[in-house]
């Protein structure tokens, strides 16, 4: 991965080659920015520049023996965790080298990827993916290896707020006193959710939101967006590139969520318990990831509603069916019950992470909102 190849990011991009230039590489780094951020992005072409045997002032030169190996990601000092669980073809102790292949398969179609799309493409399920003990064991294991050929071993730790947490003392002290020229890269989405010992050991590296700028042009320069359509994509993905591409292709998850969605205000606004109940038993069994990611889209339709009832139109980022849905919705959410609302979505996007029950879980928090949805405003 050539840092050219990443969207965006300038200022990232120079720090971390600067830090090359003067041998300040820290052992440890913590790569945090949100989805569609190139935050997974940047950690391997950091890695592939540390390693460049002929790099540039501001890249790796992409053709050296050892960057022709970093870009097909079969480099023999390049390793990675993430999250994964069992499968049908993988029915105990999964590790990650068990999926290799399709991590490298995804990898190279699109570095943008979410925890989303990974859980998805291994055919995990139902199941919530975790960086597990045997994992934490095989990074000791590789490491204490000598390298093979370059001057780092690099292990990139993707998703690192998914480490199970009886698993994370394994690393504590590898991560603080590594084996020389060895360097930890771990990737989040999350800080928050990042347990405080791996935090306190690493150094850590905003990756921001991407500019609407440089996802407008990237999409009609990389994707052949149409330019009016790009500018409509970037003012509704909040410099989300994964987000970006998934609405050009039509993307019907958020055609699903908006039909979930109005169904769930409408039943509750009517307190309609049998209907509020075979809603429940419907998005219950469409999977955590799913769950969490209607979450995070409810979380926006409540965050217009709120824009409209203010008279911001001009930063209202909607249109087609769900501003009409919204200008229909929008009095129903006022200053006094959207803080609520929104805490509640939130948590309960914290609790589908920890494998709460999720129909207990979305019948509660259909009954909370009923009641705070009759909530009015104070005049």
């Amino acid at each position: 991965m050539l840092f050219k190849e990443i969207i965006g990011q300038i200022n990232v991009k120079q720090k971390l080659i600067q830090t090359v230039k003067d041998n300040r590489v820290s052992h440890a780094q913590l790569f945090f920015g949100p989805e569609g951020s190139g935050a997974l992005g940047l950690a391997i072409a950091y890695a592939q520049y540390i390693n460049c045997s002929n790099k540039s002032e501001n890249d790796s030169c992409g053709v050296c023996p050892s960057c022709l190996k970093y870009q097909k990601l079969i480099h023999p000092d390049l390793h990675f965790i993430y999250p994964i669980a069992t499968t049908k073809s993988v029915t105990r102790k999964p590790q990650s080298k068990n999926f290799l292949n399709e991590w490298r398969e995804i990898l190279l179609n699109n570095y943008y990827i979410t925890l989303f799309d990974w859980v998805e493409y291994i055919g995990i399920e139902n199941k919530q993916g975790i960086i597990n003990a045997e994992d934490c064991n095989e990074v000791i294991k590789t490491l204490s290896l000598k390298s093979y050929e370059s001057e780092y071993k690099v292990m990139i730790i993707w998703m690192v707020e998914k480490l199970f947490h009886a698993a994370a003392p394994k690393l504590l002290k590898i991560i603080e006193e590594p084996p020389e020229k060895t360097l930890f890269i771990l990737v989040s989405e999350n800080t928050d959710l990042v347990l405080n010992t791996i935090l306190s050991r690493t150094q850590l590296i905003n990756v921001p939101h991407l500019t609407d700028t440089d996802l407008y042009y990237a999409l009609v320069e990389k994707n052949d967006c149409d330019p009016s359509l790009a500018r409509k994509i970037t003012n509704i993905v909040y410099g989300n590139y994964k987000e970006a591409l998934k609405l050009i292709g039509e993307n019907e998850d958020e055609k699903y969520n908006f039909n979930y969605f109005s169904q769930w205000m409408r039943f509750c606004y009517k307190y309609s318990i049998p209907e509020i109940f075979n809603w429940v038993d419907e998005i219950s069994k469409i999977g955590r990831e799913k769950q969490k990611r209607f979450f995070i889209y409810a979380l926006r339709i409540i965050r217009e509603c709120l824009l409209v009832n203010f008279k911001t139109l001009s930063i209202v980022k909607l249109d087609g069916y769900e501003a009409e849905f919204v200008d229909k919705f929008s009095p129903f959410i006022n200053t006094v019950n959207c803080l609520n609302i929104t805490e509640h979505l939130n948590e309960s996007i914290y609790y589908i992470e920890r494998n709460a029950n999720p129909k207990i879980l979305f019948f509660n928090l259909s009954l909370k909102m009923a009641k705070m949805l009759k909530t009015k405003s104070i005049t």
